[in-house]
């Protein structure tokens, strides 16, 4: 009895560093390039687009399609680093349970 007591009071310790770590995610930003820093997009934690800024060389008649190409590659570029922050947010949370495959809480 003492074993499912201990595994409680564990889960209720976990349950409180998940919350937390949710509200660092929402709070997280991250910064994507592409086009050696031409195009610059920042995504918030809720994977929100926050921001865009294009190099002023991009404005140029006839470059369309090269800014909707350097878009898409820094907006992937921002979300593999946003994944990467809530991933190890996840990890610090979960603490000693990191990795178990355990039934109803998120893989990471």
């Amino acid at each position: 009895m003492k074993d499912l007591n201990s595994l409680m009071k564990q889960a209720q310790v976990m349950q409180q560093r998940m919350a937390e770590a949710q509200e660092k995610i929402a709070a997280l930003e991250a910064e994507g390039t592409s086009g050696g820093g031409m195009v610059r997009l920042t995504l918030k934690g809720t994977g929100e687009l926050a921001r865009v800024v294009f190099d002023e060389s991009l404005m140029a008649p006839g470059e369309g399609e090269v800014v909707a190409d350097l878009v898409v590659a820094a907006h992937a570029d921002a979300k593999r680093r946003l994944d990467e922050q809530q991933a190890e947010l996840m990890r610090e949370a979960a603490g000693p349970l990191a990795g178990l495959n355990i039934p109803g809480m998120p893989k990471f």
